[in-house]
């Protein structure tokens, strides 16, 4: 348990490291120096000295968005097995309660960003309520996939030590497919290109972005905490998916975890440097190739399970 506590607070401490990490490989492929790494943590601490300005015509809805959708990401992340290693909570059914907790918390930051009445903050509201719904069907058929195999409705059965591995020797190739359908979830759930550009100031273009905009201060530093720690829970869901090695020995396994996490941050700092980012109505049509991926690894396994 104080193993799992502390692989808990080095997730929640390094989550904003990792997150420099892609600005640093965007910096290289535009032959630019980029930030230091430490960039967020300064950004942070900025951010927590300033005072935040609140409208006249905001409620108390306003303040709730970033602490919820915070304390969300917080909860799902003791869910998590880190490097392989059991997590601080675990149930059975444990995955739907973090699906939708992860929901909860999206759906504080939407209610905030309509809460200011800002026709921009509510388009960006609106996208926000829309293309997860589809990333939810390619989640819940990978869960399905999942418990097919593993006959458990827990994270801590898919990725604690060497189920993961069970797993591919279930399941064989169609396991590439699930890598795939869950980077793409991935950048989707995280506002990432070609979904989204959180790099972007054009309100028109924006998802997540345009809904914190009149988020300053202490308020707008939880809400980018929530989103870094949000990045690492779905980047370690892929470590777990590429890497299931396990080693006997648990510094090893610490080791072997930030290498290939961060090989993945890279990877999508990569994706933010040679693609650009689709048109609206494009994006539903990469994330149906998500469940597509899923759908069909699961009805290949099914053979394979028989």
């Amino acid at each position: 348990m104080i193993e799992s506590i502390i692989l808990w607070i080095l997730a929640i401490l390094l989550s904003p490291f990792y997150a420099a990490v892609i600005l640093k490989v965007k910096a290289f492929f535009g032959g630019r120096k980029g930030p230091p790494l430490l960039i967020h943590y300064y950004t942070l601490m900025k951010l927590f000295k300033k005072a935040s300005v609140y409208s006249t015509s905001t409620t108390f809805i306003f303040k709730m968005g970033p602490l919820v959708s915070l304390c969300a990401a917080l909860m799902a992340l003791l869910f998590l097995p880190i490097a392989g290693r059991p997590p601080v909570l675990s149930f059975n059914g444990d995955v739907i309660f973090i699906l939708y907790l992860l929901g909860l918390g999206r759906f504080f930051t939407i209610a905030a960003a309509m809460d200011t009445a800002s026709p921009f903050e509510g388009m960006g509201a609106a996208r926000e309520a829309f293309f997860p719904i589809i990333c939810e069907v390619g989640m819940f058929m990978i869960l399905l996939l999942f418990f097919q195999l593993a006959g458990a409705l827990s994270l801590s059965a898919y990725f604690t030590g060497g189920h993961t591995a069970a797993l591919w020797h279930m399941a064989g190739a169609p396991m590439l497919f699930v890598v795939i359908s869950f980077f793409i979830i991935l950048l989707a759930e995280n506002s990432r290109v070609p979904v989204d550009d959180p790099a972007t100031h054009l309100e028109l273009t924006m998802i997540h972005e345009v809904m914190v905009l009149d988020h300053g201060g202490p308020d707008f530093a939880l809400i980018e905490m929530g989103s870094f720690i949000k990045l690492f829970f779905y980047a370690t869901f892929v470590e777990r998916l590429i890497c299931p090695v396990v080693s006997a020995n648990p510094a090893v396994n610490f080791c072997l975890f930030a290498v290939i996490l961060l090989i993945i941050y890279k990877v999508i700092g990569l994706v933010e440097s040679v693609m650009a980012r689709y048109r609206m109505d494009i994006v539903p049509r990469l994330l149906l190739i998500s469940f597509s991926l899923a759908f069909f690894a699961f009805v290949i396994t099914l053979e394979f399970v028989k």
